[in-house]
């Protein structure tokens, strides 16, 4: 079960205490999670950003670069 908890209040500074605030954060909402709902919670959150920034899956990634045989 993803637990439904509200954002920290970071700071303008962003300072290392947000960090650890925000690492908190994330741990209790998804400490009960099944890997399944951890799975799909990050698709959906991925998903917004992906939206957000106007990002393609797929077409905004680095390239890899193909391996030389020797």
């Amino acid at each position: 079960m993803i637990h439904d908890i509200p954002k920290p209040e970071i700071s303008p500074a962003f300072t290392i205490d947000d960090i650890h605030k925000i690492r908190e954060w994330h741990y209790e909402r998804l400490k009960d999670a099944t890997p399944e709902e951890r799975s799909a919670d990050t698709e959906r959150r991925a998903a917004a950003a992906r939206k957000k920034f106007g990002l393609v899956p797929g077409l905004n990634t680095p390239r890899q670069q193909p391996r030389s045989s020797l």
